[in-house]
Protein backbone atom coordinates (compact mmCIF):
# COMPACT_ATOMS: atom_id res chain seq x y z
CA UNK A 1 0.00 0.00 0.00
CA UNK A 2 1.58 3.32 -0.82
CA UNK A 3 -0.10 6.92 -0.27
CA UNK A 4 -2.38 8.54 -2.22
CA UNK A 5 -1.68 11.97 -0.64
CA UNK A 6 -4.74 13.35 -2.83
CA UNK A 7 -7.31 11.23 -0.59
CA UNK A 8 -4.94 11.73 2.44
CA UNK A 9 -5.32 15.42 2.13
CA UNK A 10 -9.03 15.37 1.49
CA UNK A 11 -9.68 13.03 4.44
CA UNK A 12 -7.64 14.98 6.85
CA UNK A 13 -9.33 18.38 5.83
CA UNK A 14 -12.87 16.88 6.80
CA UNK A 15 -11.64 15.53 9.79
CA UNK A 16 -10.06 18.45 11.61
CA UNK A 17 -12.29 21.10 9.59
CA UNK A 18 -12.77 24.24 12.24
CA UNK A 19 -10.59 22.66 15.05
CA UNK A 20 -7.91 24.60 16.40
CA UNK A 21 -7.08 22.79 19.17
CA UNK A 22 -3.44 21.31 18.58
CA UNK A 23 -3.15 17.99 20.45
CA UNK A 24 -6.71 17.06 18.37
CA UNK A 25 -5.18 18.16 15.08
CA UNK A 26 -1.84 16.31 16.28
CA UNK A 27 -3.55 12.77 17.39
CA UNK A 28 -6.02 12.94 14.27
CA UNK A 29 -2.72 13.79 11.74
CA UNK A 30 -1.06 11.07 13.44
CA UNK A 31 -3.83 8.52 13.01
CA UNK A 32 -4.47 8.83 9.50
CA UNK A 33 -1.19 9.49 8.33
CA UNK A 34 -0.37 5.80 10.20
CA UNK A 35 -2.74 3.85 8.17
CA UNK A 36 -2.23 5.50 4.91
CA UNK A 37 1.12 3.61 4.10
CA UNK A 38 3.16 0.58 5.11
CA UNK A 39 6.02 1.99 4.99
CA UNK A 40 5.07 4.45 8.05
CA UNK A 41 6.15 2.07 11.69
CA UNK A 42 5.93 5.14 13.59
CA UNK A 43 3.93 8.03 13.34
CA UNK A 44 3.79 10.84 15.81
CA UNK A 45 4.18 14.54 16.87
CA UNK A 46 7.03 15.72 19.48
CA UNK A 47 5.69 18.79 21.00
CA UNK A 48 7.82 21.96 22.19
CA UNK A 49 6.72 22.23 25.93
CA UNK A 50 9.79 24.25 26.94
CA UNK A 51 12.39 25.99 25.86
CA UNK A 52 14.69 23.61 23.66
CA UNK A 53 13.15 20.78 24.45
CA UNK A 54 10.53 18.01 22.92
CA UNK A 55 7.99 15.90 24.60
CA UNK A 56 6.26 12.99 22.78
CA UNK A 57 2.65 13.73 21.74
CA UNK A 58 0.21 11.56 20.09
CA UNK A 59 1.68 8.57 17.81
CA UNK A 60 0.78 5.65 16.39
CA UNK A 61 3.30 2.44 16.55
CA UNK A 62 5.70 1.25 19.15
CA UNK A 63 6.70 3.35 22.04
CA UNK A 64 8.64 6.63 21.45
CA UNK A 65 11.44 8.34 23.45
CA UNK A 66 9.88 10.38 26.22
CA UNK A 67 12.14 13.57 26.05
CA UNK A 68 14.10 14.82 22.66
CA UNK A 69 16.38 18.20 23.39
CA UNK A 70 16.71 20.23 20.53
CA UNK A 71 20.45 19.83 20.12
CA UNK A 72 20.15 15.99 19.72
CA UNK A 73 18.74 13.72 16.96
CA UNK A 74 16.95 13.60 14.56
CA UNK A 75 13.73 15.54 15.43
CA UNK A 76 16.15 17.82 17.26
CA UNK A 77 17.45 18.75 14.30
CA UNK A 78 14.22 19.45 12.37
CA UNK A 79 13.25 21.64 15.56
CA UNK A 80 16.50 23.50 15.86
CA UNK A 81 16.75 24.05 12.15
CA UNK A 82 13.19 24.91 11.24
CA UNK A 83 13.60 22.55 8.73
CA UNK A 84 12.57 18.77 7.13
CA UNK A 85 15.01 16.45 8.02
CA UNK A 86 14.90 13.91 5.08
CA UNK A 87 17.04 10.61 6.00
CA UNK A 88 17.54 7.64 4.32
CA UNK A 89 19.97 5.86 6.45
CA UNK A 90 19.67 6.98 10.24
CA UNK A 91 22.59 5.00 10.67
CA UNK A 92 24.67 7.71 9.01
CA UNK A 93 23.07 10.72 10.53
CA UNK A 94 25.27 11.93 13.66
CA UNK A 95 23.56 12.30 16.87
CA UNK A 96 20.52 9.67 16.00
CA UNK A 97 18.63 9.05 18.77
CA UNK A 98 17.23 5.16 18.75
CA UNK A 99 14.04 5.19 20.03
CA UNK A 100 13.31 1.68 18.42
CA UNK A 101 15.97 -0.42 16.72
CA UNK A 102 14.40 -1.87 14.11
CA UNK A 103 14.15 2.47 12.60
CA UNK A 104 16.23 2.59 9.30
CA UNK A 105 15.00 5.77 7.70
CA UNK A 106 13.33 9.19 8.99
CA UNK A 107 11.91 11.62 7.67
CA UNK A 108 10.87 14.71 10.36
CA UNK A 109 8.58 18.08 9.12
CA UNK A 110 8.83 21.10 11.55
CA UNK A 111 4.93 21.94 12.60
CA UNK A 112 4.18 25.81 13.07
CA UNK A 113 1.00 27.39 13.94
CA UNK A 114 -0.51 29.89 11.94
CA UNK A 115 1.57 32.81 13.66
CA UNK A 116 4.27 31.06 12.76
CA UNK A 117 5.37 29.91 16.05
CA UNK A 118 6.77 25.81 16.11
CA UNK A 119 4.86 23.48 17.97
CA UNK A 120 6.96 20.48 17.26
CA UNK A 121 7.85 18.06 14.62
CA UNK A 122 5.74 15.25 13.50
CA UNK A 123 8.35 12.46 13.11
CA UNK A 124 7.94 9.50 10.60
CA UNK A 125 10.13 6.26 10.89
CA UNK A 126 10.46 3.39 8.84
CA UNK A 127 11.97 0.17 9.35
CA UNK A 128 12.69 0.52 5.48
CA UNK A 129 15.65 1.93 3.68
CA UNK A 130 15.25 5.06 1.97
CA UNK A 131 11.93 5.09 2.82
CA UNK A 132 10.95 8.65 1.88
CA UNK A 133 11.06 10.69 -1.19
CA UNK A 134 11.27 14.18 -1.38
CA UNK A 135 7.50 13.99 -2.73
CA UNK A 136 6.38 12.56 0.69
CA UNK A 137 7.99 15.68 2.53
CA UNK A 138 6.74 18.31 0.27
CA UNK A 139 3.21 16.45 0.53
CA UNK A 140 2.96 16.31 4.50
CA UNK A 141 4.42 19.66 4.48
CA UNK A 142 1.58 20.91 2.76
CA UNK A 143 -0.90 18.66 4.37
CA UNK A 144 0.43 20.25 8.06
CA UNK A 145 0.63 23.82 6.96
CA UNK A 146 -3.12 23.62 6.47
CA UNK A 147 -3.96 21.72 9.33
CA UNK A 148 -2.28 23.74 12.12
CA UNK A 149 -2.99 27.50 10.47
CA UNK A 150 -5.55 27.89 12.78
CA UNK A 151 -4.18 26.58 16.35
Amino acid sequence: MTVNYDTLTQTISALTEGETDAVALMATVACEVHHSDNRFDWTGFYRVTEPQTLKIGPYQGGHGCLVIPFARGVCGAAARTGEVQLVPDVEAFEGHIACASSTRSELVLPVFDGGGQLLGVFDIDSDLPGAFSQTDADRLAEILSAVFQNV
